[in-house]
């Protein structure tokens, strides 16, 4: 049960960080917001890694950095995505596999749950893909310059690698919990960093933010170390598929806070996965 509750905080977590990022990306570019946040993150967790009892092990730094560069590939191919390709398609197939790689890894490395908890799990990977749906809008077009946006193989390339490998960032980070206390999640920010940084330069966006993006950057710094602090305890001595398909419903609290504080629309799709995530934590909580 603690462990649902802590992967229940981490995707909140997750979910009001992707908020504000997306209302400072509504200013500036999204890579220029995370090139400035990511290493903020490094030196929140440098701060606070010391004060948590640890006992260094390579193995576990590794797999750390191994979830920070998964991390970090997704959010570079996840918004090169959403540049060209429909958000309506992109987010929920990204979304399904985030919540749906590390359930099959961990059953096939011989997990197993009450039948409850598979309910559960299925109840939420539906609900990602519900609450993760958009349909164009007028703020959609205002965006997009009014162009066509299609799911051509590229899109689909970047689509499905970026919900795989924040898949693997899951089972990567499951990997690493253990006796390394917080070190781990050093490595990921620093080796999330250099995989951003470069990205940026890669796409001429290595430029930091002023003004109020810097500042929401600052918060979406603080909520990523709040979430990845929470999913690291959340899998000390936890099934990996339970564990990550509740981080995964992320997006419901960005939903829920796009509704709440800047009134956009909530289509009927959404309301019904919002309710499925509340149904598939109570059902995982069983196991």
């Amino acid at each position: 049960m603690t462990a649902v509750l802590l992967a229940l905080l981490a995707a909140v977590g997750y979910g009001v960080s992707d908020f504000v990022g997306g209302v400072a990306s509504r200013r500036v570019s999204a890579l220029r917001v995370v090139i400035v946040s990511y290493p903020l993150s490094v030196l929140l967790m440098v701060a606070i890694a010391p004060l948590v009892d640890a006992r260094m092990d390579v193995g576990a730094l590794a797999w750390g950095a191994a979830a920070g560069v998964a991390g970090g590939l997704a959010v570079w191919w996840f918004y090169a995505a959403l540049a060209s390709g429909p958000m309506a398609v992109v987010s929920p197939l990204t979304a399904v596999l985030v919540a749906g790689v590390p359930v099959v890894i961990g059953l096939l490395s011989g997990e197993r749950a009450n039948p409850a908890a598979y309910v559960g799990i299925g109840c939420a990977v539906l609900a990602v893909a519900l609450v993760s749906k958009e349909s164009p809008d007028d703020v959609t077009e205002e965006i997009t310059g009014g162009r066509e946006l299609r799911f051509d193989r590229r899109v689909a390339l970047l689509t499905v690698g970026s919900g795989i490998a924040f898949g693997f960032a899951f089972v990567f980070l499951h990997a690493a919990a253990g006796p390394a206390g917080l070190w781990p999640l050093v490595s990921s920010r620093v080796a999330a960093t250099l995989v951003v940084w470069i990205a940026a330069v890669a796409t001429g966006h290595f430029r930091a933010p002023t003004g109020k993006p810097l500042r929401l950057a600052a918060y979406v710094s603080v909520l990523d170390v709040i979430a990845n602090v929470a999913m690291l305890y959340a899998f000390h001595g936890s099934l990996l598929s339970l564990v990550s398909v509740v981080g995964s419903l992320y997006p419901a609290a960005t939903v829920l806070l796009a509704m709440v504080l800047l009134g956009e629309r909530v289509g009927p799709l959404q309301k019904i996965g919002m309710a499925l995530a509340l149904g598939s934590v109570a059902l995982i909580a069983t196991a």
